[in-house]
């Protein structure tokens, strides 16, 4: 049965309602270019498309560049991971007819299709560690909206509600700034370790309680002192969200950051406690995870619409550790800095080759979508999309 609206009164008022929300729900498309509209050389582009095709740097799955707020590329790979995961098994999962029981087939089994890298068939990709540059950017939306006062806020400020009579006096002395370019001083072995048991991330996503698991390790230095890549302190933003705000950090996200860029689909694992996982578990796809990059290109405005403190967006991404090792790449808040022939390079980089890539000179922001994680070596893409990047816009030499 149709019901009709009079357009007039409270029924015109409704009517409208209705349809600016769902006008609200359909998906916020990019404006289409190409690259040489966009002074952006061609030829480079298309021999990087041609050698992700040819598999030089393995199972790519996306490629996505924006110049000047336009999308120039926007190429799909499609990968059978069905098959390529057959069979096989290790420390972080099994594939398909290699798991002994159907309850190795979880969110945190790296190697199953159902979850990996895209979610029960769904088209949103595992961002890993990018995952923590996206949620710095939440901080940044929380402090837009005044609910954290800024990031020189004591840290345990926002974990009185855990026991903390067990915790290293010198972890009181920490800022949220401490935690958000990883040093804290609490003691990790993640990228010094094999992904085994010895592994604290390993031992972290297998713990009931992420949270209290991160606040019961020892440190090893005073905050801010050193620089130690630790996923469990990225896991302690989703607590920081949470206490300061009085939401999870995937329904603040959703409201203040996703909202306004018209991502409207997502995934975002959980943690036993019901936290958002926060070090690693947020799925997007590329195209929306483009939006994030520009964002920041944008100071933080979308649409005329502020979402990130002004400034934020540089505050973040600045290298606030020079160099992670005496010519590795500088740190931020969660964000790396891969700057390379005097071009800025702002990144989220996760496991298996996920990459967001701001170059704020150039006015463009690259998403590349992986999933290198079954053993077998392949070349690294983020050397040969810079270098792409940076000559198909005839700069840095």
């Amino acid at each position: 049965m149709k019901t009709l609206y009079r357009a007039s009164g409270i029924g015109a008022a409704l009517l409208l309602s209705m349809l600016t929300s769902v006008a609200a729900q359909q998906p916020v498309q990019w404006k289409r270019s190409t690259p040489a509209d966009q002074s952006l050389a061609a030829a480079p582009i298309n021999d990087l498309i041609a050698r992700i095709r040819a598999g030089n740097f393995g199972n790519v799955d996306r490629l996505v560049i924006v110049r000047n707020g336009d999308l120039v590329v926007s190429e799909t790979f499609e990968r059978d991971y069905g098959a390529i995961s057959r069979g096989r098994k290790s420390a972080i999962g099994c594939g398909v007819d290699a798991c002994a029981n159907a309850s190795d087939v979880h969110a945190f089994n790296y190697l199953h299709p159902d979850w990996h890298p895209y979610i029960k068939g769904r088209r949103v990709h595992t961002l890993q560690s990018v995952t923590k540059s996206v949620t710095s950017a939440v901080i940044g939306a929380a402090i837009q909206q005044q609910k954290i006062r800024n990031v020189q806020t004591p840290l345990l400020s926002f974990f009185d509600q855990y026991d903390l009579t067990r915790v290293d006096a010198r972890l009181r002395k920490a800022t949220l700034a401490d935690l958000l370019t990883m040093r804290t001083g609490i003691e990790w072995h993640e990228s010094d370790r094999p992904l085994d048991d010895t592994n604290t991330t390993i031992q972290l996503e297998r713990s009931a309680d992420w949270i209290r698991f991160t606040l019961s390790q020892p440190m090893d230095a005073e905050p801010g002192a050193k620089w130690v890549y630790n996923s469990g302190g990225s896991q302690l933003m989703s607590e920081v969200i949470r206490r300061a705000t009085g939401m999870h950090a995937d329904a603040y996200a959703e409201r203040f950051l996703f909202g306004p860029l018209g991502i409207r689909d997502y995934y975002w694992k959980k943690t036993p406690t019901g936290h958002p996982d926060t070090e690693g578990g947020l799925y997007l796809e590329a195209e929306d995870l483009a939006r994030i990059g520009q964002l920041f290109l944008n100071d933080g405005v979308w649409n005329g619409q502020r979402v990130l403190p002004a400034g934020w967006a540089r505050e973040s991404t600045a290298r606030h550790v020079q160099h992670i090792t005496p010519n590795g790449p500088g740190y931020g808040y969660q964000w790396w800095r891969y700057d390379r022939r005097g071009t800025e390079m702002w990144a989220g980089n996760g496991f298996g080759g996920q990459f967001l890539l701001v170059m704020p000179q150039h006015r463009i922001v690259a998403v590349v979508n992986s999933w290198n994680v079954f053993g077998a070596p392949t070349q690294g893409i983020l050397g040969p999309l810079i270098d792409t990047l940076i000559t198909a816009t005839g700069a840095g030499g």
